[in-house]
């Protein structure tokens, strides 16, 4: 089974879809077989799979998406969860993807109610279970190793369904104050979504499609989207995240302790940071034009030329290694 890695803070603005997409790209280039899953209903990450031309024609022509392969469940129909059929990322044959749906938010109410185990709802004890289901026989398909989660900016019921479902989540945050608000946050409500798992685990053991017997790990922090001077954070967002890494070891890890959500080992790995990705700056604009990480961006998609052109290339270097490290780091934490 795919290792299952979900990204997760319900503060939005911290480049959740960017780490999905330039992670899932960077393992995919390490060998790994990669299926990203958009759980957004916004779309983002399938908007810059598809680009923008591509992305319109897709939904007009109905194409199936997240909400549509577990709508059987949903909807109640006799037809089983079947493997999704992936769209392949650019030129990467190792990526995958799962789109997303705008209308997913419209079986929120019916999983919610599904969490209540109550013997009344009996109909819809199989509902937890489908994300999970969905996400096993897709990768058993294409015998991933990896499947990433981007998920929307809320506590919802799909987000802590995806969550409890995962082996591991990463907290992407950016230097400001109300990601420190939203890791207190995040420290009081995960392990309330795990105890609900908990009871949910023996609950749902004996349904067609039971939850999955294990416990999201907490795999680490990605701080991103900060300003750099000669060549690290800004003094005004050094002290951020500074305060931030502070909430992670005095609050938020021992949150985690209580319900079993840690790895064993985090050697290496400090102040339980996976990397710290300095904002794109003046290359957001091409990685958002051709839809590639920023690693990946050929000198012809610069558009530029002469010294220009010899910084961004510099630059690319500096996230291809910046990535290659993340990468090598998730590798090593969820082969340990």
């Amino acid at each position: 089974m795919a290792k299952i890695i979900s990204m997760f803070n319900h503060k939005g603005g911290v480049s959740k879809t960017t780490s999905t997409y330039h992670l899932g790209w960077m393992l995919a280039n390490m060998g790994n077989k990669v299926i990203l899953i958009d759980a957004d209903s916004q779309c983002n990450l399938t908007n810059i799979v598809l680009g923008d031309d591509g992305f319109e024609e897709y939904y007009a022509n109905d194409g199936a998406n997240l909400k549509s392969a577990i709508a059987p469940v949903f909807e109640n129909e006799p037809v089983p969860i079947q493997a999704f059929e992936c769209l392949q990322v650019k030129t990467n044959e190792n990526l995958l993807l799962i789109p997303g749906s705008f209308e997913l938010s419209e079986y929120e109410v019916s999983l919610a109610v599904s969490f209540t185990m109550s013997e009344s709802f009996s109909a819809v004890k199989n509902l937890p279970g489908s994300l999970f289901k969905l996400m096993e026989t897709t990768a058993l398909r294409y015998e991933a190793d990896y499947i990433l989660v981007d998920l929307n900016p809320s506590l919802s019921a799909f987000n802590q369904l995806f969550i409890c479902s995962s082996d591991y989540f990463i907290v992407p945050a950016s230097p400001d104050k109300f990601s420190i608000l939203a890791l207190r946050s995040l420290a009081n409500i995960l392990p309330k979504w795990e105890s609900w798992a908990i009871r949910a685990r023996e609950a749902f053991s004996n349904v067609t499609y039971p939850l999955p017997d294990k416990k999201p790990k907490f795999l680490g922090t990605i701080m991103q989207r900060f300003n750099i001077r000669s060549g690290r954070p800004t003094q005004a967002n050094q002290r951020v995240i500074d305060q931030f890494d502070e909430v992670i070891t005095a609050s938020f890890v021992p949150a985690m302790a209580t319900k079993d959500m840690l790895l064993n080992s985090y050697e290496g790995i400090e102040n339980y940071s996976l990397g710290q990705v300095p904002d794109f700056q003046t290359l957001n604009a091409q990685y958002q034009q051709h839809g590639y990480p920023i690693f990946a961006l050929t000198d012809e998609m610069f558009g530029v030329t002469g010294v220009v052109r010899d910084q961004y290339r510099d630059t690319r270097a500096r996230f291809n290694t910046l990535y290659t490290n993340m990468a090598t780091k998730i590798e090593q934490l969820t082969n340990a």
